[in-house]
C-alpha cells in the first residue's frame, strides 16, 4: 500500500500492487467498519476506485493517517478472508438472451452454454461504483473456479458502442461484469438481462450494489 497526499483532511491509499483486484473495496470496508465501531477513526467516508481508496476526515478534522494504517495492519493486508465475511451477497437472476452471447462465445472459443455456465459459476465482487448511479464494476473473486474465470480473460470491449443499452442488461467487458441500472450508452458485450432494479430513488439506500458486496448470477430462463 502507498499513501498519497490529498490535503489535510484526506489521504489516498494506493493498492495497485496487490494481486487481488477487489483489494481497494475490501480495505475501504475495513476503514468504514473501524470508523463506526466506537469511533475508532474520525472518518466521514472511504471511497474505493479501481485500485485506490480516498479516506476523508469528518468536517473540521485533520486526517489521522497513522490510525488508518493501524486499522489496515490489524486486519491484515489481504482483501480476502475473514475481513470480508460480513459483506452482503446479492443473487441476480438472469435470462441469458443477450445480443452478444454468441460473439463472446466465439471470442472465448467455447459454446454459448459454456459462457452462461462460467458467468453463473463465477463469484463476482463489486470493485467500485461509477459511470452511472447504481452501476457496479464487478470483478471475479479469487474463490471462483479458475476455468470459469478463464472464459472472460482477454475479453475487451465491443468495437462499436451502442447509443442505448436497455435497463437491466447484464454485460461483460475487459475483465468486468455489470448490470446497467438504466438505459444508457455502452460498449460492453450483452449476455442477457435481469428484472431486478439496481437503482431505486425511493429505496434506502437507492443503489442495490455497494463496493465490496458479492454478486452471484443465476439462470432465470
Amino acid at each position: 500500500m502507498r499513501e498519497l497526499p490529498a490535503g489535510d483532511d484526506a489521504v489516498l491509499l494506493d493498492f495497485s500492487a496487490e494481486p487481488d483486484p477487489a483489494a481497494a473495496a475490501a480495505h475501504s470496508a475495513r476503514v468504514l467498519r473501524a470508523a463506526s465501531d466506537a469511533g475508532i477513526l474520525d472518518v466521514s467516508d472511504a471511497i474505493p476506485a479501481a485500485a485506490t481508496v480516498l479516506v476523508s476526515a469528518r468536517r473540521g478534522h485533520r486526517i489521522d493517517a497513522l490510525a488508518v494504517r493501524r486499522v489496515l495492519r490489524s486486519a491484515g493486508t489481504s482483501a480476502t478472508g475473514p475481513a470480508g465475511a460480513g459483506d452482503p451477497e446479492i443473487v441476480v437472476p438472469v435470462t441469458y438472451d443477450g445480443a452478444d452471447l454468441g460473439e463472446v462465445a466465439a471470442l472465448a472459443g467455447v459454446t454459448p452454454e459454456t459462457v452462461i455456465s462460467a458467468h453463473c459459476a463465477t463469484v463476482w465482487r463489486v470493485q467500485f461504483m461509477g459511470f452511472a448511479p447504481g452501476f457496479g464494476y464487478l470483478v471475479p473473486d479469487a474463490s471462483s473456479p479458475a476455468d470459469a474465470r478463464a472464459v472472460f480473460d482477454g475479453l475487451t470491449r465491443r468495437a462499436q458502442s451502442r447509443p442505448a443499452v436497455p435497463t437491466g442488461s447484464v454485460a461483460v467487458a475487459a475483465g468486468y461484469s455489470a448490470v446497467y441500472p438504466r438505459t444508457s450508452p455502452g460498449g460492453w458485450f450483452l449476455l442477457g438481462h435481469t428484472d431486478i432494479p439496481l437503482w431505486d430513488v425511493s429505496a434506502e439506500p437507492p443503489a442495490l450494489l455497494t463496493a465490496g458486496a458479492t454478486v452471484r448470477f443465476s439462470c432465470a430462463g
